[in-house]
């Protein structure tokens, strides 16, 4: 039970009216069906008539000079925007609905031990955080791309870009495997580039697959895929120098590491990578978009 005492304080915080709400529904787990359905609708009832309330307070004050910006103050208040948001007075802001669809995709990457975090949303730009297993690993842009990116832009379509937060990703010690928690494709979804002992260990080429321009290096038994484009400007890279798993754009000289992906130019950016895998004699790639 909620400590009766605790209640003299005239200003509680959120915190505490929810774990006395919390605490309130827990008595009804003693009870029978009945009692907890008519609790509920209870519940429902005042729930409805405190959003109807708040719709005509809304409404009514809707045409009063400077409303809004004494909304928007009052709101300001976390326990007054929590009960203006459970009733659907305010709308979600673009923060809350990409933490929202970053939500949707962390049981993935809970899966591979890592999770990831909305480090800022500033008008149609969102940043995203790594984290645990996921910060540094050679998947991770592979991750970001096929599942964290898709969502939220899926989700939330005012944010048309959404990048990694710096210092993500870049290889590992234990050099390129990419698997990701997107990448359990359908066999039907993979595309067979070319036999692995076509490629020397440190060789690396640009070859087409299901019309789709890409970069291949092999490291020993493993191998890396990325888009055949600049994150400059998006410009195919064919005629780049390519040495010691450098590769460097022919037309304004970015430097990028095929291991990782990533950009020895400008590190904020890196290359688009595709799910690679080696199966059997074949390497194989599943183009990401």
């Amino acid at each position: 039970m909620p400590d009766a005492s605790n209640h003299t304080n005239d200003n509680p915080s959120l915190d505490r009216l929810i774990g006395d709400l919390n605490a309130l529904e827990m008595l009804a787990d003693g009870w029978d069906e009945a009692a907890r359905s008519g609790a509920h609708a209870r519940a429902e009832a005042v729930d409805a008539l405190n959003k109807e309330a708040f719709r005509r307070l809304i409404a009514a004050l809707k045409d009063v000079p400077d409303f809004g910006t004494a909304l928007r103050t009052a709101a300001q208040d976390d326990v007054v925007y929590a009960v203006l948001r459970r009733h659907g007075i305010l709308k979600a802001s673009l923060y809350e609905r990409v933490e929202a669809a970053l939500e949707t995709v962390r049981p993935s990457l809970a899966s591979h031990g890592g999770d990831a975090e909305v480090a800022s949303v500033e008008g149609n730009r969102a940043e995203i955080r790594f984290l645990g297993a996921c910060d540094g690993c050679p998947a991770s842009q592979l991750t970001f791309y096929a599942g964290v990116k898709k969502a939220i832009q899926d989700q939330v379509p005012e944010i048309t870009e959404v990048k990694q937060a710096k210092g993500l990703g870049g290889g590992g010690a234990d050099g390129v495997q990419f698997t990701s928690p997107f990448a359990n494709y359908g066999d039907s979804e993979w595309s067979v580039a070319m036999r692995l002992n076509d490629l020397a260990d440190g060789e690396t080429r640009i070859v087409d697959v299901d019309d789709n321009s890409v970069i291949i290096t092999r490291f020993a038994e493993k191998v890396s895929c990325f888009k055949n484009a600049c994150a400059h400007m998006g410009l195919e890279m064919t005629q780049g120098e390519i040495a010691e798993a450098i590769i460097t754009c022919p037309h304004h000289g970015f430097k990028y590491a095929l291991e990782s992906g990533e950009c020895l130019t400008a590190p904020e950016v890196q290359l688009q990578p595709h799910a690679v895998r080696v199966k059997g004699p074949n390497i194989e790639v599943r183009i990401v978009t």
